[in-house]
């Protein structure tokens, strides 16, 4: 229900901003809106098709690995942290193994490789799920936590800055690191109020202890690390873990003595049918969302917002980055594009330009990702998915605003 409000007030509050627009004399509105439509409409069709090859790719691993047992063990890994968080799927369950490789390759920063991961995941908590039109609270969790964007390695904010020609590409490293951990927390949090999931118990403290660990080490790394070898360091380690897990599903399944193409094609065969399945969700959301921009309404909300921190503070500075974390929800090319345009005009090295590459990479695409996600299972009830995964993409814009304050104000 929540994707259908929101659904409405996009279409509603664009069409309202273009008439206000066409009053003032400003004819420009409506123009953007039809291109919008027809670009975003193809574009939920290319995109669904396009991913076609990945998810058939991802899908076919994935069989391998449950077949030779991989997905088993890592099901049994993480199965003590897994089962207090999602609390109603049964212990040693094989979704846990595809949670597991799904959530890996996002801290990796391998949006390519987490993106079919995740509706892999996705099928097999559908499978668990009795009433096949409504999110289950497990699928809420999942995605709420996917839609945080928790990354260790933001391989994707730092070759943006790359192709912008910046002093150091990996100056952004720390702040997207703590934002996006700050965005994921949060995120949880609020999940797990909603869910009544006790959040102290001591095998979920040990985890997150552990995650903790992992970090302080990575930005021990990061500072100590000078900033050339940091971002190849970056690129290479995602690029090798991958590759290495690919391998190992493979040889594991040699080892197993399974017809390891065989097993491959037929878990391939499921990815061109959920590719198809998804176009319906993302066509409507991705139109929404296009008018909503191309209308005007954004810039509205940012003046807004600057009428309204005047009140509080005389450095406003923070408000010219916001477009870029206001559009990440709905866009994540329209976000990086926006960002682009800022780092551009504010200057490539400036303190703009850094705040608005934190902010892409502080959280990911909400509605983009629920559309994703839930229609490649045909979910029409999301219930509070939404409004949970806003809650983190808010605390992700408020940490990245801080943080870029702190390290480059």
């Amino acid at each position: 229900m929540a994707l259908n409000y929101i659904f409405i007030a996009f279409f509603l509050l664009a069409v309202l901003t273009a008439i206000i627009k066409l009053f003032t004399g400003d004819f420009s509105a409506f123009p953007g809106m039809i291109n919008e439509f027809y670009d975003k409409a193809k574009f939920a069709g290319t995109y669904s098709l396009g991913l076609a090859g990945m998810l058939t790719f991802w899908m076919g691993m994935m069989k391998v690995a449950e077949k030779a047992g991989a997905i088993n063990v890592l099901s049994k890994l993480v199965s003590p942290f897994f089962t207090r968080l999602f609390p109603e799927i049964p212990k040693g369950h094989k979704v846990f193994g595809s949670i597991v490789m799904n959530f890996s390759a996002n801290i990796l920063g391998l949006g390519n490789a987490a993106t079919p991961l995740g509706l892999k995941a996705m099928n097999d908590l559908q499978e668990l799920n009795p009433n096949k039109e409504k999110a289950t609270n497990a699928m809420i969790m999942f995605l709420v936590l996917n839609t945080s964007g928790l990354t260790l390695i933001p391989t994707s904010v730092m070759n943006m800055r790359a192709n912008l020609e910046v002093t150091n590409p990996a100056d952004v490293f720390l702040p997207v690191l703590l934002t996006t951990s700050c965005s994921t927390i949060f995120g949880l949090i609020v999940v797990s109020l909603i869910q009544k999931i006790n959040l102290f118990n001591r095998v979920i403290i040990l985890y997150v202890g552990g995650y903790i660990t992992l970090l302080s080490l990575v930005i021990w790394w990061a500072k100590i690390a000078p900033p050339a070898e940091l971002e190849l360091y970056s690129n290479v380690a995602a690029g090798l873990i991958i590759f290495s897990i690919i391998a190992a599903f493979v040889i594991l399944g040699m080892v197993k003595k399974l017809n390891v193409f065989d097993t491959f094609v037929e878990g391939a065969k499921e990815g061109f049918q959920v590719s198809v399945k998804m176009i319906p969700f993302l066509a409507a959301i991705l139109v929404a969302t296009g008018l909503f921009v191309a209308s005007g309404c954004l810039d509205f909300v940012k003046e807004g917002v600057r009428v309204v921190a005047e009140v509080f503070t005389d450095d406003t500075r923070f408000v010219d980055a916001l477009p870029t974390g206001l559009m990440k929800p709905f866009t994540g090319s329209g976000a990086e594009s926006m960002a682009i345009t800022i780092s551009q005009e504010a200057g490539k090295d400036s303190f703009i330009s850094k705040m608005t590459s934190t902010m892409l990479g502080s959280t990911d695409t909400t509605f983009f990702v629920l559309a994703l996600y839930f229609g490649s299972v045909g979910i029409k009830n999301s219930r509070y998915a939404v409004w949970c995964g806003l809650a983190a993409d808010i605390a992700g814009m408020i940490a990245a605003i801080i943080f870029s304050y702190i390290f480059f104000g």
